[in-house]
């Protein structure tokens, strides 16, 4: 839907974004443009195409789409160079005849996963002062801020897949449409997400389920007069705390791979200590979503033998919550040096428990939580949302069942293990 007023046209599919009367065939076009690419791709079948003919058919025809003059050096400039490198970028988008963004771009069918393709590309516009940066192969686009201060793998701020939602990706790849990249809009979005994302951070992890942070204990004390320390600390542990920050701009976050459901904002009814041993939330790569949410079905080698907890699965008690992977490696129930097993979107990855209660991934010594999130990343690639990285390793890692030899949750056996001990009241702190 268009609405016209006041000699301006405001697009639906770009809400809040005025563009001049010449601009509506532009925002239609991208979106028809956009379904012509994803019928393309449709009719090759999955068949890797050359560069070459990747830009013609399905690159070109979205840049011409959001506004650039394909046909004019002033605004769309092939292969430029900036002080006479030898590595030109494919494409140079130009404002006032200064480059605004760079475009490089892959044959059909390459894995856009590969760090060197961004790291030089990202590099590159850094010396140019370029901040936006596109990495494309026709069937997705990912979106780069080369001034952002982080490291690399970091910089990406949205990847679209035009045949997963044709809709999604015009309303992000607007954002780099003539018109709009003029304006501070895309910046504006992405210092408002990047704000929350550190504050976001920041308060996880003051709610991590671990020790907590004196300073915290201490304003809730103040808040609460009436409770003593030791009852502070407690509820502290007990807490799971989710943050929802209300979207700062009119673009959601894209990356339409399937995800874990979202949990309610609090729960207290208990989950998992990340001290040692006690892997909750440890070495976590990026915002957590709730630890007690109801458990996904259990997975493992051999998804059919994995045998799924209860319905009641989602309280934790604070018997379950006292008992750390070292408490299973006591009571047998484990084995330092054997191998855990997860399976995430199909792809299975294995992890190596440690004797000291922690496990081994990809040559590093991590929590249950922070291996899990490192598999995720390892299985999907870095441009892994954070809200997805959150993982729950008691729930993701499964191991055999010492009497049936059956795949379990360490959940499951962390929960056997409580059951056997129906007076204990402490657990042994790995």
């Amino acid at each position: 839907m268009i609405l016209i007023g006041g000699g301006e046209v405001c697009c639906r599919s770009l809400p809040g974004v005025t563009t001049p009367a010449t601009g509506v065939r532009v925002a239609r076009t991208l979106l028809e443009t956009l379904g012509d690419c994803v019928r393309r791709l449709e009719r090759y079948g999955g068949q890797r195409i050359g560069e070459q003919n990747t830009k013609a058919s399905l690159i070109e025809p979205v840049i011409e789409a959001l506004g650039w003059d394909i046909h004019d050096l002033d605004e769309v400039n092939r292969e430029y160079r900036y002080g006479g490198s030898a590595n030109p970028v494919d494409y140079a988008l130009l404002l006032r005849r200064r480059p605004c963004l760079f475009i490089e771009a892959k044959g059909l069918g390459e894995d856009l996963g590969q760090l060197r393709w961004a790291t030089q590309i990202l590099s590159y516009a850094s010396a140019a002062g370029v901040r936006w940066v596109v990495l494309t192969n026709g069937a997705e686009w990912r979106i780069y801020n080369a001034h952002a201060p982080v490291p690399v793998e970091q910089k990406l701020y949205r990847t679209v897949r035009p045949a997963e939602s044709t809709d999604e990706a015009a309303r992000v790849l607007e954002l780099l449409g003539k018109d709009v990249l003029g304006s501070d809009r895309i910046e504006d979005l992405w210092r408002s997400e990047f704000v929350d994302g550190q504050v976001r951070s920041a308060l996880t992890e003051l709610f991590d389920g671990g020790e907590p942070a004196p300073e915290l204990a201490a304003l809730v004390r103040r808040r609460a007069p009436g409770l003593n320390e030791a009852e502070v600390r407690d509820a502290l542990i007990r807490v799971r705390a989710a943050f929802d920050f209300p979207a700062a701009g009119l673009v959601s976050s894209v990356v339409p791979a399937p995800r874990e459901a979202l949990p309610a904002a609090t729960d207290v009814s208990g989950s998992d200590s990340s001290s040692p041993g006690r892997t909750a939330g440890a070495g976590r790569s990026g915002p957590p979503e709730l630890n007690g949410r109801p458990a996904a079905p259990a997975t493992g080698a051999n998804p059919s033998k994995a045998v799924p907890l209860s319905a009641d699965s989602t309280r934790v008690t604070r018997v379950e919550r006292d008992l750390g992977m070292t408490d299973l490696l006591a009571a047998g129930l484990v084995q330092a040096g054997s191998a855990l097993t997860a399976v995430y979107r199909g792809r299975q990855r294995e992890a190596q428990v440690r004797s000291d209660g922690m496990v081994s991934f990809g040559g590093q010594r991590l929590s249950l939580s922070a291996a899990g999130a490192a598999a995720k990343v390892d299985i999907v690639g870095p441009d892994l949302p954070e809200s997805a990285r959150s993982t729950d390793g008691w729930d993701f890692w499964k191991a055999p069942d010492p009497t049936t030899g059956r795949l379990v949750s360490l959940k499951r056996l962390r929960r056997d293990l409580a059951q056997s001990r129906p007076n204990r009241q402490g657990g042994r702190s790995a």
